[in-house]
């Protein structure tokens, strides 16, 4: 992940806490328009839960979902490449896949969440978390990794309900598109779900439009089927 991240002093943004995986966690809740929708959650990118995390929340929002962003670095935000590695790093998957779970069950018991299991969209680190959150709980009822980054041994998949719309850029030298098929073909084996992957002309992180990774005809596309996939999945 080569990306020079910009100079920010930016702290985590948060406003709302739940009780999750036996702490108290934080995270940046948007609501749509109507004020009820859909639950989605938002998994941040291996920098934290950034400006860009808390924007795309927002844009989420406003195409009609709860969208809520957990903080899984407890307030921390990245400034350097290394610094983000190292604080991956430092955050075990199982405790990861442990406080999202604590996120889905405090987004289906909001009043405002209309639907019976939620959605879940990650970058990098967090569209990795994705795909181990969707295939430990039922509850998430559509995944949606954007250049997923699976950090050690594939999740097992026998226990995944969801199905899965995922972006992957064919510049990207940190997920090799033998990987991809590796995963695809575990996905499908071992769940009988058939992800729908598609690729794009671009590189890592290309959906980040506050990097110079940005690839805008790659972005909007993305977006926009991941609007259609989670609407017809969520309702």
């Amino acid at each position: 992940m080569p990306e020079v991240p910009k100079p920010t002093g930016s702290p985590a943004r948060q406003n709302v806490t739940f009780p999750s995986a036996g702490t108290t966690a934080h995270g940046y809740l948007a609501l749509p328009p109507s004020g009820r929708g859909p639950g989605l959650i938002v998994i941040q990118e291996w920098w934290g839960l950034d400006h860009h995390i808390a924007d795309v929340t927002d844009r989420l929002a406003r195409e009609g979902f709860v969208a809520l962003a957990p903080d899984l670095y407890g307030g921390s935000v990245a400034h350097s490449a290394e610094e983000a590695y190292r604080m991956m790093a430092e955050l075990p998957v199982a405790r990861g896949v442990e406080l999202l779970s604590g996120a889905v069950g405090h987004l289906l018991g909001r009043p405002e969440v209309t639907s019976d299991t939620v959605g879940a969209v990650g970058f990098c680190m967090g569209g990795g978390f994705v795909l181990y959150l969707a295939a430990t709980d039922s509850r998430v009822g559509a995944a949606v990794p954007f250049y997923g980054v699976i950090q050690g041994e594939l999740p097992d998949f026998s226990g995944l309900r969801a199905d899965i719309l995922g972006h992957f850029g064919e510049k990207d030298t940190t997920i090799p598109l033998d990987g991809l098929e590796e995963l695809r073909r575990a996905i499908r084996e071992e769940s009988g779900v058939q992800p729908d992957f598609r690729l794009y002309p671009a590189g890592h992180a290309f959906f980040n439009d506050e990097r110079p990774s940005y690839h805008a005809e790659s972005a909007v596309s993305a977006w926009r089927s991941t609007l259609d996939f989670l609407h017809e999945r969520l309702g």
